[in-house]
């Protein structure tokens, strides 16, 4: 679950982001849209723990991620948040399986490779195991980037604009696939787009405006 309490942030003194109070609960599948410049990525970034808010508290599993320590919210985000960036920032000089045990790594867990090839074999990507990035397709590195995002059972799936480049059988293929990836771990899944394809799919959705 999360919770975002009396959250704001600015950029150079301008609001790029107000939520006032919204609670996810656990499992919970929810779609955030908004136009670009809406603070999206900013409200992504900011569940995740990469950026903290300029005001506000921010609560992910129950903890509250303002009080955590620098080397403790690094730690706490690799076992329980997941996140599927628009650039999917695979490890070139790493494969597939590598990048997943790297996750696992940085999230103090142990390296379990069984558990790699467990999430590999349920995207269909086992074969792809001792392959390199640059040897995959666009679609098998996406699949690659979510397998990374939930080797480690996250109670948080993010995804940032997941669907928007693709074209529509492959977004509603994308978006059965994090559903069901977040369901096998119950985690709470949130996409932030402004692809209003998916709108329907989702009956839990937030709507950022623009900005002023």
């Amino acid at each position: 679950m999360f919770q975002l309490r009396d959250v704001r942030h600015a950029y150079n003194g301008v609001d790029a982001l107000q939520i006032r109070d919204w609670l996810a609960e656990q499992g919970e599948h929810w779609l955030v849209l908004g136009p670009s410049g809406s603070g999206k990525t900013t409200l992504l970034h900011i569940l995740a723990g990469i950026l903290k808010p300029s005001y506000g508290e921010v609560i992910v599993a129950g903890n509250s991620l303002g009080k955590l320590k620098t080397s403790q919210l690094g730690r706490f985000r690799g076992r329980h948040i997941g996140i599927v960036l628009q650039r999917l920032h695979l490890l070139g000089s790493l494969t597939v399986a590598q990048n997943l045990l790297m996750a696992q790594f940085f999230s103090g867990l142990g390296e379990n490779l069984g558990r790699v090839h467990e999430v590999l074999e349920d995207l269909g990507l086992r074969h792809k195991a001792d392959a390199y990035p640059h040897e995959l397709s666009f679609g098998q590195a996406q699949r690659v980037a979510v397998a990374r995002a939930v080797v480690n059972r996250p109670t948080l799936l993010l995804a940032d604009e997941p669907t928007s480049n693709l074209d529509d059988a492959h977004c509603m293929q994308t978006l059965d696939l994090l559903e069901a990836q977040a369901r096998a771990c119950n985690a709470t899944l949130m996409i932030a787009t402004h692809d209003q394809r998916i709108k329907a799919r989702f009956r839990n959705q937030f709507i950022l405006d623009r900005q002023p």
